[in-house]
């Protein structure tokens, strides 16, 4: 073998035919037919396709495992099957090498330099443990045992094994790059604010949106019985939402408001809060739920907790500015900004997400989604602090969201004091291919169509016609301009997590 200092072809050849002929005097028995079947399992990849499905019906880390391994394997079988078994020919053993019961039959008639088995054994095996190294120690076993069984069964010569496993290895590695290990996410903290503690809803008034596709008769019954000293006024049908929750925050026994809805719900009782200095109390009963979700609130149990014992966090509150209809008729519109703003397609794409998560689980639904919507939808050209840009999307979290990449999830904390601008672009050639390609191996925060960065205060405008702005999973619609600011710590909550200073 050329390139390698004192390792030359007649030294290999001489080690190959050691190692097969210590492989020959092995007495024949059950461990024959086990690495027969094994070897035939790992055909074509039919063993790690296997496992690959049982990993994926574990959500998390597992499913991202099996997904990185699939994709370690892929370029393995590719460079070996296509590159390597071209430009090196080799013969594989004979049948007077190994004893007739042990040599695979009917003999493989491609190259036997280098083994593709091993190649995709070690792929997979490396390339999910780059996700979790838990799982790469334990298909480290299954892998080398299909490596070993080329040998056992006279398919290949151990040089051929051992370029295959080198070939395995140095494809995950290569896709680490293209799938980058996720950085660690900060611990959830919180940081302390004075909120009283309130016993059975005493000094407690709450707005409620029964008009939310998840509100029932026993949602109300429900609350009353939490909180049976407190003012519960259900906004109905055909009432304006922003006025009634305000009515209610102004009401004179109020030590605290309380709000039943979706986040642009929540969002209209946040800026009521902040207006007559109130804490907020956030109960879970929207569709998503994203804010009561980041403090922790996943039940009303969390909820009536934090009440009970006092527990407040200070949390940064977003806010716009909108400029929207006809340049002669200007309207000008202030929101509170709990969670995201978006622009472009990530409102569709969130839709699909949140249809498929619930089967597929959110990185593999994240995938799906990402690959329908941007298959099928069209980029908007808007300019950003003053920049003009062509984009698929432009997402704005209040607050660094994890994962940093176009599908982010969660944000563990709530006062970093930034707007998290994440831009992926349709300026670059082939933009939409280049897109796609990112998506499917996992690299969108990478890739040179994704730009991300942090700002305290940002600035979109309309570039050749008005757009469509969602602010917390609300449409406006004709905006012209759009001024983002961050109010630090400008809200006060209660938190079931209890805070840290």
């Amino acid at each position: 073998m050329r390139g390698f200092p004192g390792i030359g072809p007649h030294n290999v050849t001489k080690f190959d035919h050691f190692l097969v002929r210590a492989v020959s005097r092995q007495r024949q028995g059950n461990h024959d037919d086990f690495f027969r079947y094994l070897s035939a399992a790992a055909t074509k990849g039919k063993l790690w396709f296997g496992i690959a499905g049982v990993m994926a019906t574990v959500p998390g880390r597992p499913r991202r495992a099996a997904l990185h391994g699939l994709l370690a394997l892929g370029v393995a079988s590719a460079v070996t099957n296509l590159v390597f078994k071209t430009v090196l020919p080799r013969t594989r053993p004979s049948p007077d090498h190994l004893p007739v019961f042990r040599f695979v039959n009917p003999q493989p008639t491609s190259s036997s330099m280098p083994s593709g088995h091993s190649a995709s054994a070690v792929a997979f095996a490396v390339g999910a443990g780059i996700v979790s190294p838990a799982i790469g120690l334990a298909l480290a076993p299954v892998a080398a045992g299909v490596a070993y069984s080329r040998v056992h069964t006279g398919a290949h010569w151990p040089s051929d094994v051992v370029f295959g496993s080198a070939l395995g290895a140095g494809a995950a590695l290569l896709t680490r790059k293209w799938w980058p290990a996720r950085p660690p996410e900060p611990t959830p903290r919180r940081t302390p604010a004075d909120v009283p503690a309130i016993a059975d809803g005493d000094g407690l008034v709450i707005a409620v949106n029964a008009m939310g596709g998840s509100y029932t008769p026993e949602t109300g019954e429900l609350l009353k019985k939490l909180f049976p000293k407190a003012h519960i006024h259900e906004i109905a049908e055909g009432e304006d939402v922003e006025a009634a929750v305000r009515t209610v925050a102004s009401r004179p026994e109020a030590v605290a408001l309380g709000v039943w809805g979706g986040d642009g719900t929540v969002g209209t009782a946040a800026a009521a809060a902040v207006e007559h200095s109130l804490p907020l109390l956030v109960l879970p009963g929207g569709t998503l739920n994203h804010f009561a979700r980041d403090l922790g609130s996943n039940s009303m149990d969390d909820a009536v907790e934090a009440l009970t014992k006092g527990w407040g966090a200070s949390v940064d509150l977003g806010w716009v500015v909108v400029q929207r209809g006809l340049p002669e008729m200007p309207e000008t519109i202030e929101l509170a900004m709990l969670n995201t703003a978006s622009v472009g397609v990530y409102p569709n794409l969130v839709r699909r997400r949140e249809r498929l998560q619930p089967a597929l689980g959110k990185p593999l639904a994240s995938l799906v989604a990402s690959l329908r919507t941007f298959a099928v939808n069209s980029p908007t050209t808007l300019r950003v602090d003053g920049v003009r840009h062509k984009l698929w999307i432009m997402y704005m979290g209040r607050g660094r969201y994890y994962p940093a990449d176009h599908a982010p999830i969660r944000r563990p904390v709530l006062d970093d004091g930034v707007l998290d601008l994440r831009m992926i672009s349709a300026d670059e050639p082939f933009a939409r291919a280049r897109l796609l390609w990112a998506v499917v191996t996992g690299t969108v925060a990478s890739s040179k169509v994704t730009h991300l960065s942090e700002a305290g205060s940002i600035t979109i405008e309309a570039a050749d016609q008005p757009l469509a702005l969602a602010v917390d999973g609300e449409a406006k619609a004709n905006v012209r301009s759009a001024e983002f600011s961050i109010r630090t710590g400008g809200l006060r909550v209660y938190s079931p997590l209890p805070p840290v200073g």
